[in-house]
């Protein structure tokens, strides 16, 4: 297993094998085991098989060709929705109607989600990470009919793999590893750090394509603006709010 794992890649690809309920389930099972906050298991998910639904999430996604070819799609959700209405209907208090409650349904969806992708993965089957959700989770919401103290994390697309790409580079390990205090980066540190991954044939030419002088510029000025930050930075926001994860709260004061 440890050796599937050092070798995992995104899958973008998939073949037209579909994947059987039993074991979609049974990949759900194993995820639900998951650690979480307090055993609340503040998270839900979202299974999309029907390809008219899939095409509905896509404008969402951008339109990434895998949202609507993979067999399976799902949306894993900060949930305090389920247990809120548990909490009333025993004549309890709840107050989850805040930040930090988001902060910890999300820290347990994530874990599910990653669970799920690990336990799926070595089943055979390859998995693509959407970044999109958060950048248009007010769509999603709408999309999937999301209650109040619902918010989408994350979606993963799930299949056979119709190919194996080429494994995508990672900083070596003393780039993230700190021992026993945050020891901050010199300039010659970052150099050192990032050396391999700039020089590589591929970013080099990615540097290229883009017109740019440098790889950071390629991240900074096109992949992940400042203006498109905060963009969809406000809209998440707006979308707390409306679910319910901010009532008591203004983030911005």
């Amino acid at each position: 297993m440890l050796e599937k794992m050092t070798s995992r890649r995104t899958i973008r690809q998939y073949t037209d094998q579909d994947i059987p309920d039993s074991l979609l389930h049974e990949l759900l099972e194993i995820a639900a085991r998951a650690s979480n906050t307090g055993n609340m298991q503040l998270y839900s998910v979202v299974i999309t098989r029907e390809q008219e639904k899939k095409e509905q999430l896509a404008p969402a996604h951008f339109n990434q060709p895998m949202t609507t070819q993979a067999p399976v799609v799902l949306t894993f959700c900060a949930d305090a929705n389920r247990f809120v209405q548990w909490a009333e209907q025993r004549k309890a208090a709840p107050g989850f109607d805040n930040f930090q409650t988001f902060i910890a349904a999300m820290i347990d969806s994530m874990l599910f989600a990653q669970t799920f992708c690990v336990a799926a993965e070595e089943k055979g089957l390859g998995i693509c990470y959407l970044g999109t959700t958060t950048y248009n989770a007010d769509k999603i919401i709408k999309t999937l009919q999301l209650p109040s103290l619902v918010v989408p994390i994350t979606t993963i697309t799930v299949g056979y793999p119709a190919c194996q790409p080429e494994q995508v580079e990672r900083l070596p390990l003393q780039a993230i590893i700190h021992p026993e205090t945050y020891q901050n980066y010199t300039e010659s540190a970052i150099n050192e750090l990032y050396k391999a991954k700039e020089e590589l044939e591929a970013n080099i030419q990615y540097v290229k394509e883009n017109k740019k002088e440098t790889l950071a510029q390629v991240f900074t000025d096109i992949r992940y603006t400042k203006k498109n930050n905060e963009y969809f930075s406000d809209v998440f926001i707006e979308v707390l709010k409306k679910q319910g994860f901010l009532s008591g709260s203004d983030p911005e004061n």
